[in-house]
């Protein structure tokens, strides 16, 4: 059972696998990882903008405290002036501390400037990976671009692409088609023509062909009755041989007269 579970699973991964390389476009692919590398090189531009910011508000914060260092130890100086040593050692132990946030602003400082070097370093590089895979990009895309026309005028040339193929097989269809219509126009014709369609239509219910035939004697020999009688009426011919049969010994009009 695990056998058949990993071979049904090979198979359709093959079948997946077989489906996105055939969905699988590379010029869509490649702009879709141009993209993407666009997308990071956005962010390192962010990145290197929040350092920046986070270095100027330091930069402002070390602006104060030098100031406040100046004014802590002009305060002392006019405090010593006034014999004020108390004041004096206030505005001097203020400044101690001023100037302590100052060395560790400075610090701090320093290492945003690092931190900004790096990212413009990665930046320059990841733009310089970017246009050489720009570059390369619009090669490829030509490249296939013009392996896939040569691909399609071969497949149309011989004739073995898939365009190509249904129109062969539209084709022969119609061919097909065509032959078998016109040998059926030529039944149809020698069927009329022998009259098959008449004799079937001239049928009533319970006769055959047989019938049809003797009706059809039966009414030619009435006609020639008639016709018969008509020309003895006028002297032109004998009189119908049904009607000479009710007696033989009379004679027609033409043997009463004397030759």
């Amino acid at each position: 059972m695990a056998g058949m579970s990993g071979r049904f699973s090979t198979v359709i991964k093959a079948k997946i696998n077989r489906m996105l390389d055939k969905a699988e476009d590379p010029s869509e692919t490649l702009e879709y990882s141009y993209q993407k590398q666009m997308e990071l090189l956005q962010n390192v531009k962010k990145g290197i903008a929040d350092v920046v910011t986070s270095k100027k508000r330091l930069q402002l914060q070390q602006q104060k405290l030098e100031q406040q260092v100046v004014k802590l130890d002009t305060q002392a100086r006019q405090a010593l002036a006034q014999n004020r040593e108390d004041l004096a050692r206030v505005a001097l132990e203020r400044k101690q501390f001023a100037q302590g946030e100052l060395q560790g602003l400075d610090s701090q400082v320093q290492e945003l400037e690092a931190q900004q070097q790096a990212l413009v370093d990665k930046e320059q590089k990841l733009r310089a990976k970017i246009d050489q895979f720009r570059t390369k990009k619009e090669v490829i895309k030509a490249q296939y671009s013009a392996a896939e026309a040569s691909v399609k005028i071969s497949e149309a040339a011989s004739g073995v692409g898939e365009e190509m193929a249904d129109v062969g097989m539209a084709m022969q269809r119609a061919i097909d088609k065509t032959e078998n219509m016109r040998a059926r126009a030529n039944a149809m014709d020698e069927l009329e023509a022998s009259g098959a369609f008449d004799d079937q239509l001239s049928l009533t219910a319970g006769q055959d062909d047989i019938d049809r035939q003797l009706h059809e004697l039966s009414s030619q020999s009435a006609v020639d009755d008639d016709l018969a009688r008509l020309r003895a009426e006028l002297g032109q011919g004998s009189a119908p041989q049904q009607a000479l049969g009710a007696g033989d010994e009379t004679q027609t009009p033409s043997q009463e007269k004397p030759a």
